[in-house]
């Protein structure tokens, strides 16, 4: 069979409950964002559902709906008779596997528990196996949730066969340990063409940190990566989107 001719173009993105840098809500600027780039699949992270402050709007659903894409949204935590978590839209097929929480040490309470999605999306006649996540900010913390993440329930389950996508705010920089289990196992997409140095994606404004991150199982091969820098990307959110058209072999 021969390899697919159209890339697959993968978002990831957190987008501050749409909550933008100018301090507006608009989940229609995050869905502009979006297509203005038009990826194929879209991690989001920091999305609301339910909740008094961004007006009780399902922000997974309505950006969804703005751009005609499937979506699955899972909730990390319940504030306030509403919702906080992770989704993942794609415009081609899409079946959820699993979502749930991420572990914290037993000694830590996190002020926001972590949770991670794993959907997988048909794509050129094969499954493309997509996990979505983004990471607490206590370093313990997240050498916890990277070694689950990439253990038997997750990333290692016997039914995450490549091609396998990793995809999220890690909170976590290049130089970490956490970054460096990644590395072990799977490719930095940002790391993957030769010659282009990768981009940094957080603050929006004045971006000076890569926490936002796009792994790939070894066989993916990565043609072009891109964090869009424009009025519109630093006033949406305070992270810019992170942007990988891949050849899934």
């Amino acid at each position: 069979m021969p390899y697919p001719q159209k890339p697959l173009r993968v978002m990831t993105y957190n987008v501050h409950s749409c909550l933008g840098s100018d301090g507006k809500i608009s989940t229609y600027r995050i869905a502009d964002v979006i297509a203005r780039y038009e990826p194929d699949i879209v991690a989001l992270q920091e999305l609301d559902s339910g909740l008094a402050r961004t007006n009780h709007a399902h922000q997974a659903e309505e950006i969804a709906g703005h751009l005609d894409m499937d979506f699955h949204f899972h909730p990390s935590l319940e504030i306030r008779n509403g919702r906080y978590g992770n989704a993942v839209l794609s415009r081609y097929p899409l079946r959820l596997v699993q979502a749930g929480p991420l572990p914290s040490p037993w000694w830590f309470r996190p002020f926001e528990r972590r949770g991670a999605l794993w959907a997988a999306v048909s794509f050129m006649g094969r499954e493309v196996q997509i996990i979505n996540t983004h990471f607490g900010h206590n370093w313990r913390e997240r050498v916890l949730q990277a070694e689950a993440l990439l253990g038997a329930e997750w990333a290692a389950h016997t039914s995450c066969a490549p091609p396998l996508l990793l995809c999220g705010d890690l909170n976590t920089l290049p130089v970490s340990s956490v970054y460096r289990r990644f590395r072990k196992f799977l490719s930095d997409a940002q790391l993957s063409i030769n010659g282009k140095k990768p981009c940094r994606t957080y603050p929006s404004r004045y971006p000076v940190a890569r926490i936002d991150h796009i792994f790939s199982s070894r066989e993916v091969m990565v043609l072009h990566t891109d964090v869009p820098r424009s009025p519109l990307t630093r006033a949406a959110s305070d992270h810019l989107p992170l942007i990988a058209d891949l050849d899934i072999r």
